[in-house]
């Protein structure tokens, strides 16, 4: 069979891409090549973290994989039958974790047997989401759609040394598409605030931000966790701010890692700010979860909607790669100052 050609440098032309390619190659059983992976970026070809990520896709499938070297800009993937069992996958850097089982959860979800892999590397670094943004936004989202899938965090990991642990469990399910029209009542407001190997009140300056943001908008106080952890629980210093909102039909969430030389209130605002926002304007999915969420619309039956503020470069590009493996199509809409996008079964 003659592979199924992508061009890497299509639309946002990132690691995205890849890693959503294998994960549609390995649940739907089609042979792929991917050409010009990452052609545009500083540092084109694969980074540690997408080598990670098609590996780990391959074992779950046992592919056959050529090019997988790091910085190669093709590869080629012929996926066989996906299996569960346990797996461990590490980075060996500080790459993100959460960005790894972005391509590793859809391919768990979509097989038949249960699974428990866990993945070493960084738990939160920058340009990816925050552990906890997967844990208390995105994971929900796939929760209510009839998948169940759990995450621990067993110790946090920071550029440059990785060096942190997570571990999830998947019980494949049929998914069940979902009509996201309206995101009210809301429900309960969530902050999650942590420190690793820093001083407490850098957390509390994020807390206190974030929490001033929200409580004005929400017109209700924000359940705040906030954790400190030591040598112990954590590799190096760093840490992150996670406000999540809970409504009857979604959730809503926003994240910032802690970065040197940024301000813990300028992150902790940014935060509450993304979040209050979406409130005020009614969306129903945020911007990072209306990117993520496509692929597993895409394996619903049915037809499913919702509304965001606007649809990111990433969102766009997932949209066009998924309808080169799956017999879905995605309409899109602006109504006033929301973009609607309603995914349909073909």
């Amino acid at each position: 069979m003659t592979p199924l050609q992508i061009d890497g440098a299509y639309g946002e032309g990132g690691g995205q891409l890849v890693r959503t390619a294998v994960a549609l190659a390995a649940l739907t059983g089609t042979r792929i090549r991917v050409e010009n992976i990452r052609a545009r970026r500083d540092k084109p070809g694969l980074a540690a973290q997408h080598l990670t990520a098609v590996r780990a896709v391959a074992t779950l499938c046992d592919a056959g994989v050529s090019g997988l070297e790091l910085r190669s800009q093709q590869i080629g993937f012929a996926p066989g039958a996906l299996r569960g069992g346990e797996f461990r996958f590490d980075v060996g850097t500080a790459g993100s974790i959460t960005l790894v089982l972005q391509a590793v959860l859809p391919a768990l979800i979509a097989g038949r047997e249960r699974a428990h892999v866990v993945v070493t590397g960084g738990t939160d670094v920058r340009w990816s989401p925050p552990v906890d943004y997967l844990r208390e936004v995105m994971l929900p989202l796939i929760g209510r759609m009839g998948a169940s899938v759990s995450l621990e965090v067993s110790r946090r990991g920071y550029y440059p040394r990785g060096g942190g642990e997570v571990a999830v469990s998947v019980t494949p399910a049929p998914l069940q598409p979902l009509q996201l029209a309206d995101s009210r009542p809301l429900q309960s407001l969530h902050t999650r605030v942590h420190v690793s190997n820093l001083p407490l009140h850098i957390a509390e300056r994020m807390r206190d931000a974030v929490t001033a943001r929200l409580e004005p908008v929400a017109k209700r106080p924000v359940a705040v966790e906030m954790l400190s952890f030591g040598p112990e629980a954590a590799v190096g210093p760093g840490g992150a701010v996670v406000a999540w909102a809970r409504t009857k039909h979604t959730v809503l969430g926003a994240g910032r890692v802690a970065e040197r030389g940024i301000r813990a209130e300028t992150l902790g605002d940014a935060v509450g700010r993304s979040l209050a926002t979406d409130l005020t304007a009614g969306v129903t999915l945020d911007l990072h979860a209306s990117d993520q969420l496509l692929v597993y619309l895409a394996l619903a039956g049915g037809d499913s909607l919702f509304r965001t503020h606007r649809l990111s470069s990433h969102a766009r590009t997932a949209m066009w790669l998924i309808e080169q493996f799956l017999p879905v199509g995605f309409e899109v809409k602006s109504e006033g100052k929301l973009v609607t996008v309603t995914v349909h079964s073909q």
